[in-house]
């Protein structure tokens, strides 16, 4: 082996430029430069020659491929790429020794090279397997810990936490277009921590949103920036992705809204009935707002403006619900609401006049319509009700 020492220099040049020719990877210097490179390759052509000499008993020190390994998966290095030049390596150093052997007049270092051959070539896979080992390892680490990064950084937006800067700077750091808009998604966990919108992060990717997510033992929360005209294409790829009740914001605009996003997401999600799996878009009238930013105002104004509807029969108080929701929600026509009742649009203004009836509103009176959207929006987002309510 002493020949194969005094060719380290030359062998490390040979195989470095190899590897600069045949791995594009390699040839940009970036991200391994080219002075790293050749530092790598003689330490591993050192590795070799020292391991070949050491004896079929010696214990092998793995700890120069497993450096290299993990250098190559913290510069972010393709793997296939690392041992192609690892292979380019072997391949140098086997070659020059064969070569050596062809040439020289001792027939004895012929038949040395021939018996070392097999062990050459455990080296070779021994070592392909540190490297890989230390690499996954590697990578899986940095994984992790860029996950609980990012985890931190979508909880610092949702909770608001730092001035503007801090919003957009996390944001940047997320990887979120600071031109976009955007909607907070939330969703509740199917279980203790267990995600209810598996890989959504991925897919969202795939069809070209950008977000980020959050898991919570008893919600998954994600930010997701949402271009122009694609807010249907989020909405179905969600729904085809839940598996519970999953609620949607309205958009919004600055990063900064973030926690009042959240809110409305929330609501969102108590505005279905318990069990459901399915998504609800909360909706964008800033009265639906602010009934879910105040929860305690919501209530009472429930209470003030339809408790006596509330006070009712299960059964009638659910039509009544139903309906005055329905008529709301279609442009306060009563036969557009009869269509997605499914019944007569008489009997829909039936059921609207026990309303105002019970309720002492008149349907005629402005102030009273306002009222009485205002509690049909914070009735639906009453958490604790069993009656059949429709969207918001």
């Amino acid at each position: 082996m002493d020949w194969a020492f005094s060719r380290i220099p030359a062998l490390t040049v040979k195989a470095h430029d190899a590897i600069l020719e045949r791995v594009d990877a390699y040839a940009r210097e970036d991200p391994v430069p080219a002075a790293e490179l050749r530092r790598s390759v003689e330490e591993n052509l050192r590795f070799l020659i020292t391991a070949m000499g050491s004896g079929d008993g010696a214990e092998l020190d793995m700890r120069t491929p497993a450096d290299t390994g993990r250098r190559r998966a913290r510069a972010a290095m393709p793997l296939p790429e690392v041992l192609r030049a690892y292979r380019l390596v072997f391949s140098t150093l086997w070659d020059a020794l064969l070569a050596h052997a062809r040439t020289s007049a001792d027939p004895a270092l012929a038949e040395a090279l021939f018996s070392a051959a097999s062990r050459l070539w455990w080296l070779a896979d021994e070592h392909a397997v540190a490297l890989t080992e230390a690499y996954r390892a590697t990578t899986s680490e940095m994984l992790v810990r860029d996950q609980r990064r990012r985890s931190a950084l979508v909880e610092a937006l949702f909770l608001g936490t730092g001035g503007t800067s801090s919003f957009w700077e996390a944001a940047s750091l997320l990887g979120l277009p600071p031109d976009a808009g955007f909607v907070v998604v939330a969703a509740e966990t199917t279980g203790l921590a267990e995600e209810s919108l598996p890989d959504i992060e991925r897919l969202l990717a795939d069809h070209g949103f950008a977000s980020a997510w959050r898991l919570m033992p008893a919600m998954q929360v994600g930010i997701v920036a949402v271009p122009d005209g694609r807010d249907v294409a989020l909405v179905e790829l969600v729904t085809g992705a839940c598996r519970s009740r999953t609620g949607i914001s309205p958009r919004y605009g600055p990063i900064t809204d973030t926690p009042r996003a959240l809110q409305l997401a929330r609501a969102a999600i108590a505005i279905q009935p318990a069990g459901r799996v399915g998504v609800h878009v909360f909706s964008s009238s800033p009265l639906a707002a602010l009934m879910a930013c105040d929860a305690a105002a919501a209530e009472r104004l429930s209470a003030d403006v339809l408790g006596a509807v509330l006070a009712m029969a299960a059964e009638d108080r659910d039509v009544l619900l139903e309906t005055l929701h329905a008529y709301l929600d279609h442009q306060a026509s009563a036969e557009l609401a009869g269509r997605a009742l499914h019944c007569h649009a008489n009997t829909v203004r039936y059921r609207l006049r026990r309303i105002t009836e019970v309720t002492g509103r008149s349907l005629q009176d402005p102030y009273a319509v306002a009222e009485l959207a205002a509690a049909s929006y914070a009735v639906r987002m009453r958490p604790d009700r069993s009656r059949t309510t429709g969207g918001s």
